[in-house]
């Protein structure tokens, strides 16, 4: 897992998820002086709050973080200019293939880490000039694909010459030791992440994913081709019956109107039934509220407790 350290600079191989809303400055600063890589997410925000919250998080920490660029934003080109501009040490992407921009971050000196959710794209970004994957299966909470974290990272890993971390259904040790074992030199990791003391997540929100049993999430929007996993409430339920109930366009379009402003009541005002509470399979893990560098601690003091007890796997 030496290869992700030395890329990324941190103590541990680890990157917290790029959360929508939730992943800002005292999240990622908490990560980040805990031994991980914290994340800023800039998605649904314009270049000027980003530029904030990166000089906000070097106010938290002198260690490195990352921003995450969401590729099909309207406003792409400003925030790449923001992350070019301030030197940020680490982007990650989603919603594509950032081949496009990467030779403006590279001489920024940005590292580029992809999210992705299949070979192809794997493939595509490393030939881009990506200096590691992120291999995203389909257990992770928000936007989602449909390849599960167990098939998709040793296929991502037998594909590329790039270090990979893997990512969806990771809460604790075992799951960084299961990644290691599937090939991946690191993890990303958001659900556990969201009940972080320094989360900046309604309470009711955290308390949803403490509460969380392992069937209680789900996935809406398969049908639209842009499915999100979160935990179920009324929100979803009435997603899921818009599905079933319309064709075509028309279940775009009504998924749009009742879930316009969902994630931002649920993560700020704390609605957790009408409200997008997103979050990955393993919420029924999630059992309290701790400080992000305990959590760290606590996931690789376990792996390694895992790994030195190898000899009796055989």
């Amino acid at each position: 897992m030496n290869d992700i350290c030395q890329i990324l600079g941190t103590e541990y191989p680890i990157i917290q998820g790029a959360m929508a809303r939730i992943a800002e400055s005292s999240l990622a600063a908490a990560v980040s002086n805990g031994g991980g890589l914290g994340i800023i997410a800039s998605g649904g925000y314009d270049a000027d709050w980003l530029r904030d919250e990166i000089k906000k998080v070097r106010s938290l920490t002198d260690k490195p973080f990352g921003v995450n660029l969401m590729l099909l934003m309207p406003n792409i080109d400003e925030l790449i200019k923001v992350v070019c501009e301030e030197k940020v040490p680490v982007v990650t992407t989603g919603a594509g293939n950032p081949g496009k921009y990467m030779k403006e971050l590279k001489e920024a000196g940005i590292k580029v880490i992809p999210v992705v959710a299949s070979v192809a794209l794997a493939i595509r970004v490393e030939r881009a000039g990506a200096d590691a994957i992120i291999a995203e299966g389909t257990e992770a909470g928000g936007h989602i694909g449909e390849i599960a974290t167990m098939a998709l990272t040793p296929q991502v890993a037998d594909a590329v010459s790039i270090p990979v971390l893997a990512a969806g259904g990771i809460a604790d040790g075992r799951g960084v030791a299961a990644a290691y074992m599937l090939g991946a030199k690191g993890v990303q990791v958001g659900t556990r992440f969201v009940v972080a003391k320094e989360c900046i997540v309604s309470q009711n929100y955290k308390d949803a994913i403490i509460k969380a049993k392992d069937t209680d999430t789900c996935a809406t929007g398969r049908s639209t081709g842009h499915p999100v996993r979160v935990i179920k409430n009324k929100l979803a339920r009435e997603i899921l019956a818009i599905e079933k109930s319309s064709v075509g366009d028309e279940v775009q379009a009504a998924i749009d109107k009742v879930g316009i402003g969902a994630l931002g009541a649920a993560v700020f005002d704390g609605d957790v039934e009408h409200g997008s509470v997103m979050s990955g399979q393993i919420a029924g893990m999630v059992r309290k509220e701790q400080p992000a560098a305990e959590m760290i601690k606590e996931m690789f003091e376990e792996a390694k407790m895992i790994y030195s007890d190898r000899a009796s796997l055989f």
